[in-house]
C-alpha cells in the first residue's frame, strides 16, 4: 500500500489550495475515507498519488474488454506513458482522482476535471470504472459522492459527463444517486449534466445506500455460517476455551472451528494449528489470545478471507495510549482488507434466531429468543446484563458487547436493527458517543418505528486512553440529543430492563388515563404519585380489600380494562395468604385476555415476567400478552409512564425542517465567507455591522441601533431613532451585567441622553457606546448556538437573567430543528410557564418565537462557517419578539462526522 504523507489532522477543514500552490501530495486529509460497499464490506478511498502508477496499470490490465470499451469508448488495451502520469499526477483541485483499495490493490478509480478551458468556470467532467469482479458492490455511487464533495469545495457547482449509449447501468449511476440529471442524445453517445448541490432527495439516497451497507455489514456478524475460535484452549479457565464452550452449548447451526496450535482438539472438536490451515470457509473469528499475538492472527484471518472479527482480547485502547496506537493499526489493516471488527476487549457477540443459535460470548447464559436487540459497550457489565435479563424473562433476539468499539459501533447496531423484523425493542447501554450527530439521525428513524432505551453512563466510564477519540457530551447535550430523537433515556439498568418488558409485552398505551386496581391503598398511592411524573393521570381506583377472592379480582380488572375512559392499569395486589397464588394470576391473566391496553402489576414484588404471568410463544419464551412485574408499584407505573411517553412523541405529526421563504442564503454565505477569507480560515468574531446583515439576510431584524463615541454622536443618533431610547455600553460584559451598571433605558430627551452617555462612559472607562430604539416591554429570553466538531451545532433556550444561569434553566436541541423541535425547545425550560401567562400576565407570542428559533436554526445549517450565534437578549412580547442584541463567531467548515460523503467514523 503507498505510504501518503500527513497533511491535516486537525478538525478543521482546510480552505482549498490554489491549484498553483498545490503538489501531488496536497490533498485535504479528509478526504481519506473508509467506506462501505453495498454487501457490507470495507473499501480504502484516497486521492491518487503519483506512486499510484504501477497499481493503476495492474488494474486497467485486469479490467474486461468489454469494461473499457464501456469507460474509453474504443480498446484502450494500454495506458500510454504520458496519459499515465497525467492520470497519477494531479493537482487536487481543479483534476481530482479517487482509488477504492482493496487490500492495497486498486479496485476502482473515478476522476473529474475542470472545463474551464471550455468556458466552463464551474463544470467539472466525471468519470469513473469499477474492476469487473467489484461491479454490483455499490462503488460507483460512492466515488461519485466523495468525486462531488471534493468538487463542492474547491467551487465546483456542476458535473458533466459522456456515456455511451449501451452503458445504461452508468446512467442509472447518476441518476439514482438523487440528482436532477439532464440528458440529451448524440447519435451513439449520451451527455447528462447535474448540479453536485446536495438535495433533499440526494441525501435521503445517501442515507438509505448507508443504512443498507451497514445493515449488511452487521448481518455478516451476526448470522455467519461457519466460526472459529482462535485461542481455544484446552485450559477450562481461560477465555478461549469459555468462548467456544458457549459456541457448542448454544447450539450454532454451522461448523465450529477451534485454533490451536498445540492439541490437536479441544473439547472433543478438531482443532487446527492456524486458521489459514481450516479446510472450508470462515465468516466469524472469534479471537482471545493475548494482545501482542493479534496482529499475526490477523494477518492469518486475512489470508483465509475472515469477513468479521471479534476480539476479545484486553490490553488496547483501554489499558494505555501505546495500546491505542496498536487498536489504531488494527482497524487500519482490518478495514484495509474489507472487514469488520467488534471489539478489542469485547464480551462478543449473540444471535438467539434458531437458524443461527449463536452465542460467541463469555457469558454461559443468554436469554432466550425474543424481540429485545441489546448494544452494550461494556465488557465487564455485559455478564451481568445478560444475567439480569434472562433472571426476568426477557428474550432477545441479537446481543453485541463491542468492548472498545473501535470499529462496529451502537450506530451501525441501529442501522441493522432498524431494518431486523425480528427486533421490536432497541436497548442501548452507551459509556460514549463515536459519532453523536450521526447518532441523532439514526435513533430519530429507528425511534419513529420501535422503542429506543438507553443507559448513558458517565465520564468515568471512559479509559483514559480512550477519552480523546470518544466523544462523551455533557448532561444538556445528552438529554437533549435523547430526547430529540425519541430515546428513552433512564438513569439504570434496572430502569432499562423495567422498560423492556413493557414495550416487548404489552401496547403502548393510547393516552394517560390509568386505571389502579387492588387490595392495598398504600400501594396504590405510591403508584399515583410516580406516574404522575410522567404525566399518567388516575382517574380511578378500585380498592377491593385485602381479603378479595380471585373471582373479585378478575372482575375488578375486566371492567376497567373494558371502560372507554381507560387507557392503562396498574395491579397492585398482594394475595392473601391462604389462597393459591397462581388462582390470583389466572385471574389478572383472564381479566385483561380481549384488552387492548397495557397492563403493569406487583405481582409479590417479582421482577420481570413471572411464570403464571407468561403467554409462551414457539420457542418456549415469554411473547406479548404476557405481564410485566415490578418489586415495587413506582418502578411499574414509571416504566408505565415512559410507555406513555414515547406513545405520545411517535404519534404526533411528523413535521420538517422549514426554511423560511424570504431567506437570502446567497447573500448571507458570501457576507460569511468573506469574513473567513480575511481571517484565514481562524474562528473571529464578527462586528456588528456584519452580524446585523448577515442576520437580516434570513429575516432576522436587530432593534435599530448606532455604535457612538461621543455625546454630540449620542445625540445625533437618538435623533435619528426616536425618543425614548437607551444607551448601553459597547462591551457586552457591561450590558449584561445585573445590576444594569452598563445600560440606562426610557432616555426620554437630548439632556438624559448626554447624561447617560457621560455616566456610561466614567463607569465603564469606554468612549464607543451603542445607542438603540427601546424596545417593546416582555419577558427576556436567550438563544445560543454553540458549535462541536464532533457533535454538530446544539442550540439552547431560556430566559434572561442570572437566576436562569445559575439554575442551568436551559434547553437544548440539535441542528437543523423541524418544527417541533423548535416548539419542543421554548417549552422546556422550567420557567417556561412565564411565556404562557403564568402569573396573570399576558402569553408572549409563541409562534414568533417558535418563528425566530427555525430561522436562527436554517442559518447555522445552511452556513456551516458559523460557528456561534447568539441573541441575547430578545423581548418576548404578547405582539411578538423584538432581538436587541447578537453576536456571530466564523471560521472554517469544521470536519463533521456525519456531514458529507458516507463514510465509516
Amino acid at each position: 500500500m503507498t505510504d501518503l504523507p500527513e497533511t491535516n489532522s486537525s478538525g478543521t477543514r482546510e480552505v482549498p489550495i490554489p491549484p498553483d500552490k498545490r503538489g501531488p501530495h496536497d490533498f485535504p486529509r479528509h478526504w481519506i475515507a473508509d467506506v462501505l460497499a453495498s454487501d457490507g464490506g470495507v473499501v480504502h478511498l484516497r486521492p491518487i498519488v503519483p506512486e499510484d502508477a504501477d497499481g493503476l496499470v495492474r488494474f486497467h490490465s485486469a479490467l474486461s474488454e468489454r469494461t473499457r470499451y464501456l469507460r474509453y469508448f474504443g480498446p484502450f488495451p494500454h495506458i500510454p506513458p504520458r496519459e499515465l502520469a497525467r492520470m497519477t499526477t494531479v493537482d487536487h483541485y481543479s483534476r481530482v482522482a479517487f482509488v477504492g483499495l482493496l487490500g492495497g490493490e486498486i479496485i476502482a478509480i473515478g476522476i473529474y476535471e475542470g472545463l474551464a478551458a471550455d468556458g466552463k468556470d464551474r463544470t467539472a467532467e466525471v468519470a469513473f470504472v469499477v474492476a469487473d469482479e467489484h461491479q454490483g458492490r455499490g462503488l460507483g455511487p460512492i466515488l461519485l459522492e466523495h468525486l462531488a464533495g471534493a468538487a463542492a469545495e474547491c467551487g465546483f457547482e456542476r458535473f458533466e459527463a459522456e456515456v455511451l449509449a449501451e452503458n445504461p447501468n452508468m446512467v442509472a449511476v447518476f441518476r439514482d444517486a438523487g440528482y436532477q440529471v439532464r440528458r440529451s442524445f448524440d447519435g451513439s453517445t449520451i451527455h447528462v449534466e447535474f448540479t453536485i448541490d446536495p438535495s433533499e432527495a440526494l441525501l435521503s439516497v445517501r442515507n438509505a445506500r448507508e443504512r443498507g451497507s451497514e445493515a449488511r455489514s452487521v448481518a455478516n456478524l451476526l448470522r455467519p455460517t461457519s466460526v472459529a475460535v482462535i485461542g481455544a484452549s484446552v485450559d477450562r479457565l481461560k477465555v478461549g476455551n469459555a468462548v467456544l464452550a458457549n459456541v457448542i452449548a448454544g447450539g450454532f447451526t454451522g461448523p465450529v472451528f477451534p485454533v490451536n496450535s498445540e492439541h490437536r482438539a479441544v473439547r472433543g472438536i478438531r482443532a487446527y494449528s492456524t486458521v489459514r490451515d481450516i479446510p472450508d470457509p470462515v465468516d466469524l473469528a472469534i479471537v482471545a489470545v493475548p494482545a501482542d499475538a493479534v496482529e499475526e492472527v490477523l494477518d492469518d484471518c486475512l489470508h483465509k478471507g475472515v469477513k468479521t472479527m471479534v476480539v476479545l482480547s484486553s490490553g488496547f485502547g483501554d489499558t494505555s495510549d501505546s495500546g491505542l496506537e496498536s487498536e489504531h493499526r488494527l482497524v487500519e489493516s482490518i478495514r484495509e482488507h474489507g472487514m469488520r471488527l467488534v471489539g478489542p476487549n469485547a464480551l462478543g457477540v449473540a444471535n438467539t434466531d434458531p437458524e443461527v443459535s449463536l452465542n460467541a460470548t463469555l457469558a454461559p447464559l443468554v436469554p432466550g429468543r425474543g424481540t429485545v436487540g441489546f448494544f452494550c459497550q461494556s465488557g465487564a457489565l455485559g455478564i451481568a446484563i445478560l444475567d439480569a435479563a434472562a433472571r426476568r424473562q426477557l428474550g432477545l433476539s441479537t446481543f453485541v458487547s463491542a468492548g472498545n468499539r473501535a470499529d462496529v459501533s451502537g450506530n451501525d447496531l441501529l442501522q441493522y436493527w432498524d431494518t431486523d423484523p425480528d427486533t421490536e425493542v432497541v436497548l442501548l447501554y452507551l459509556e460514549s458517543f463515536g459519532n453523536p450527530r450521526k447518532f441523532t439521525r439514526l435513533a430519530r428513524r429507528v425511534a419513529s418505528g420501535k422503542p429506543v432505551v438507553a443507559v448513558k453512563s458517565g465520564r468515568g466510564a471512559v479509559p483514559p486512553a480512550m477519552a480523546a477519540v470518544d466523544h462523551s457530551l455533557d448532561d444538556e447535550s445528552t438529554r437533549a440529543l435523547l430526547a430529540q430523537s425519541g430515546v428513552i433515556q433512564v438513569a439504570t439498568i434496572p430502569q432499562l430492563f423495567d422498560c423492556a418488558t413493557v414495550f416487548a409485552y404489552q401496547p403502548l398505551p393510547r393516552g394517560p388515563r390509568v386505571s389502579i386496581v387492588g387490595n392495598s391503598t398504600a400501594l396504590g398511592v405510591l403508584a399515583q404519585e410516580a406516574g404522575s411524573h410522567f404525566g399518567l393521570e388516575v382517574v380511578q381506583r378500585v380498592d377491593l380489600g385485602p381479603s378479595a377472592s380471585p373471582e373479585a379480582f378478575e372482575e375488578a380488572v375486566r371492567t376497567a380494562a373494558a371502560d372507554e375512559g381507560v387507557d392503562a392499569l396498574i395491579a397492585v395486589f398482594v394475595p392473601p395468604v391462604a389462597v393459591s397464588v397462581d388462582r390470583y394470576a389466572g385471574a389478572l391473566m383472564s381479566g385483561m385476555a380481549d384488552a387492548d391496553k397495557p397492563v403493569v402489576t406487583t405481582f409479590l414484588a417479582v421482577e420481570g415476567i413471572p411464570q403464571n404471568l407468561s403467554v409462551l410463544g414457539a420457542h418456549g419464551t415469554p411473547t406479548r400478552g404476557s405481564i410485566p412485574s415490578f418489586p415495587g408499584p413506582e418502578r411499574a407505573a414509571e416504566a408505565l409512564g415512559h410507555a406513555w411517553q414515547y406513545a405520545q412523541w411517535k404519534s404526533r405529526p411528523a413535521s420538517e425542517v422549514r426554511r423560511p421563504a424570504d431567506a437570502d442564503p446567497d447573500t448571507a454565505r458570501r457576507l460569511v465567507r468573506e469574513a473567513v477569507a480575511a481571517s484565514g480560515g481562524a474562528v473571529t468574531e464578527l462586528d456588528d455591522d456584519r452580524t446585523v446583515q448577515i442576520l437580516a439576510c434570513y429575516g432576522i431584524h436587530i432593534v435599530p441601533f448606532r455604535e457612538v463615541s461621543s455625546v454630540d454622536e449620542s445625540v445625533s443618533a437618538a435623533n435619528e431613532l426616536g425618543y425614548p431610547v437607551a444607551v448601553k455600553a459597547f462591551s457586552p460584559s457591561w450590558r449584561g451585567r445585573a445590576d444594569r451598571e452598563g445600560v440606562r433605558l426610557d432616555l426620554p430627551d437630548q439632556h438624559s441622553v448626554e447624561l447617560a452617555v457621560v455616566e456610561l462612559s466614567e463607569v465603564t472607562g469606554e468612549s464607543r457606546l451603542h445607542v438603540q430604539q427601546m424596545a417593546p416591554k416582555g419577558i427576556s429570553t436567550v438563544i445560543r448556538v454553540r458549535d462541536d466538531p464532533s457533535f454538530g451545532s446544539l442550540m439552547s433556550f431560556g430566559l434572561a437573567g442570572v437566576t436562569s444561569d445559575l439554575l442551568g434553566d436551559r434547553a437544548y436541541r440539535a441542528l437543523p430543528l423541524t418544527e417541533n423541535d423548535a416548539a419542543d425547545l421554548i417549552a422546556a425550560p422550567r420557567s417556561a410557564p412565564l411565556l404562557s401567562g403564568y402569573g396573570g400576565q399576558e402569553p408572549v407570542d409563541k409562534d414568533a418565537l417558535i418563528d425566530l428559533v427555525t430561522r436562527i436554526s436554517a442559518l447555522v445549517d445552511d452556513i456551516p462557517e458559523a460557528r456561534d450565534v447568539v441573541c441575547d437578549p430578545i423581548h418576548a412580547t404578547p405582539g411578538g419578539v423584538a432581538v436587541l442584541a447578537a453576536r456571530m463567531r466564523v471560521g472554517a467548515v469544521p470536519t463533521k462526522h456525519d456531514s458529507g460523503p458516507r463514510r465509516l467514523a
